[in-house]
């Protein structure tokens, strides 16, 4: 997934998008809240993860112009903010979960993989395509039951493509969300040669390509 982190401390923003990386995430981080605005203003983001006490235009508001553009992206406020009120305030203002700091980043993780749930209208933790099943929590894979070993790359090719079962990935977003994994240098011929292992792994049909386009999952 691509995440926005708003987060006016540096060390602090550092270190979610260091945490989310390790959990497949793609993160870019605004540090003021004209900055976020301007961010999600692109929608190409599918969570966001906002503080509230932000420089030049607050948290709040930030929220509540995103809201007033019809901008429904999942949104997390994680502040230092921990009195009922601002709670309050913060989910009346269009927040969809509340996290105070200090925090621990399993719970963090586990937070976003629940509005990512949400978001894509899943009940179950678990992806499931096609035999296939993902277990984002675990990053654990298996294809009709039995266990499947995945690189760290294919496994990350794969989350994304399973997340957009019936869409099409183009072939630079997926180059973009692996720079979350460390993998600066991957190129187009390099995201061929995963997708052929994961072809031979999970099948040969698992995965369609459109020649120029990018890749997809049919989910059914």
């Amino acid at each position: 997934m691509r995440v926005l982190v708003v987060e006016d401390d540096r060390d602090v923003s550092d270190a979610i998008r260091n945490a989310l990386a390790l959990e497949s995430h793609h993160t870019e981080v605004a540090h003021d809240g004209a900055s976020a605005l301007a961010a999600l203003a692109d929608n190409r983001f599918d969570l966001a993860i906002l503080d509230l006490g932000l420089p030049h235009v607050s948290g709040l508001e930030v929220l509540k112009q995103t809201r007033a553009n019809g901008n429904a992206i999942p949104i997390l406020v994680l502040t230092a903010r921990d009195l009922t009120a601002d709670r309050v305030a913060g989910l009346d203002a269009g927040a969809d979960d509340y996290l105070t700091k200090p925090f621990d980043i399993q719970e963090l993780n586990a937070r976003l993989r629940a509005l990512a749930r949400r978001s894509q209208g899943r009940a179950s933790p678990r992806l499931q395509c096609r035999g296939v099943s993902v277990d984002p929590a675990s990053r654990a894979v298996s294809l009709n039951g039995t266990s499947v070993d995945l690189s760290r790359t294919e496994y990350a090719i794969l989350l994304q493509l399973v997340e957009n079962a019936g869409r099409v990935v183009k072939r630079e977003d997926l180059i973009s969300n692996l720079y979350g994994w460390g993998t600066d240098t991957l190129d187009s011929n390099a995201i061929d040669v995963h997708v052929s292992h994961l072809r031979r792994k999970l099948g040969k049909d698992f995965i369609r390509t459109l020649r120029g386009v990018g890749h997809i999952v049919d989910p059914t």
